[in-house]
Parts: structure tokens; C-alpha cells; sequence
């Protein structure tokens, strides 16, 4: 691993993840390359923001939970690989129920050149600190519809608030929200912003 790069739980104590790309319980139905363990890896200087972040989360009574952080380019390239291969159902109906999946790209759920690849990107959830359970959000991690974007209609007024929740936190952190995906925050300052990097986590 590059050494700017670290587990995100090494610097950030108290952080939980679950490294979707790194299960079967993903979009693409299995482990993604480049995902060969479940952690989660980012930049220091990511780390740090974190680490206000999950205080900042911790004063409402929620802990951060971690889906993904640093993703290698070829786990994007498989990501297009998986795009064009013929459609056999197993996760649209929880992925991406009203579009093909070729849409992914065109209507921005996944891009060709991520954020991610540059290491101060995450996808994150709050979770209760008293029950330990997730709170609801109205649509979980990778549901590509547009009840995920920001200030969506449809959801309750519970959810929006978790939504805005989380945004709040992250954004005071120094992160920056996607409007298509409420789980999706890039750092604002980030140390790389032109480097898109493809050493696999290991």
C-alpha cells in the first residue's frame, strides 16, 4: 500500500465497516477485483476529517459505518465489465429496479473515473450508538434510483432528517456531499485530486 494510505480503523478508533466490494452483498452480486480483504483504506489526511466526523456524529448519539473508502481503477473497470454483460436479475430489484444497467453510468451512479480511486472519497451510513443498529435512510447502500439523491420525495420525515443528519456532520468535517447519492462524500481538500490509483486492497 502507498504510504499516505492507511486502514481507516487504525487512525479512526471506534469506526465500524463493512467492505460491501469485498462481499457477494454488492450491485454486482460478488467480490470486486482489487478487493482482496474487507477493510477499508483511504488517506491520512482523509482519516483526520474522519475522525472529527465521527465525533461530530457521536454528539448526536450515532457512530459511522463505513461501506467503502479507496477503490483500485480496476475495480471501476470491472464495474463497466459487469455493465455490458447481460442482465440475469439478481440484484436489480434491490440495486437498481427502474433503470437498465447500462444507466448506471449515464445517470451518474457510477463513473468511469471515480473519486474514490483518489482515496478521500467514502460511502457511509449512521448507526445508533445505544442499539448499535443502523438508522433508517430510506434506501440502502447502492440503490441507484432516485429516491437515494438528496432531498428526495417519498421517504418520511425520519429518514430525510437521518439523511440531513449525516450531511451535516460530513460537511462540517470538510467534506462535500453527491447530490445523487446520500452515502457518497469526497473531501473537499483532498491530497490527490488528479491521481486515480489501482493497487489493490490487500
Amino acid at each position: 500500500m502507498r504510504d499516505d494510505f492507511v486502514y481507516v480503523d487504525d487512525l479512526v478508533h471506534g469506526i465500524r465497516w463493512d467492505a460491501k466490494y469485498a462481499t457477494w452483498d454488492n450491485f454486482t452480486g460478488k467480490p470486486v477485483d482489487g478487493y482482496l480483504v474487507n477493510r477499508v483504506v483511504g488517506t491520512k489526511t482523509l482519516c483526520s476529517a474522519l475522525q472529527s466526523a465521527r465525533a461530530k456524529a457521536e454528539s448526536l448519539g450515532f457512530g459511522l459505518l463505513l461501506w467503502d473508502g479507496y477503490r483500485p481503477q480496476r475495480a471501476v473497470d470491472c464495474f463497466l465489465r459487469w455493465s455490458q454483460q447481460p442482465e440475469d436479475g439478481r440484484t436489480k430489484s434491490r440495486n437498481y429496479p427502474n433503470i437498465d444497467r447500462a444507466e448506471m453510468f449515464e445517470k451518474g451512479y457510477v463513473a468511469a473515473k471515480s473519486g474514490h480511486s483518489r482515496g478521500s472519497t467514502v460511502d457511509l451510513t449512521l448507526y445508533n450508538l445505544a442499539t448499535g443498529e443502523l438508522v433508517p435512510m430510506g434506501g440502502g447502500h447502492d440503490l441507484m434510483d432516485v429516491i437515494s439523491h438528496h432531498g428526495a420525495p417519498g421517504i418520511t420525515q425520519a429518514e430525510a432528517q437521518n439523511r440531513q443528519h449525516l450531511r451535516s456532520v460530513m460537511e462540517d468535517s470538510g467534506f462535500g456531499a453527491y447530490e445523487c447519492e446520500w452515502w457518497h462524500y469526497t473531501l473537499q481538500d483532498e491530497p490527490y485530486p488528479d491521481t486515480y490509483f489501482d493497487f489493490p486492497l490487500t
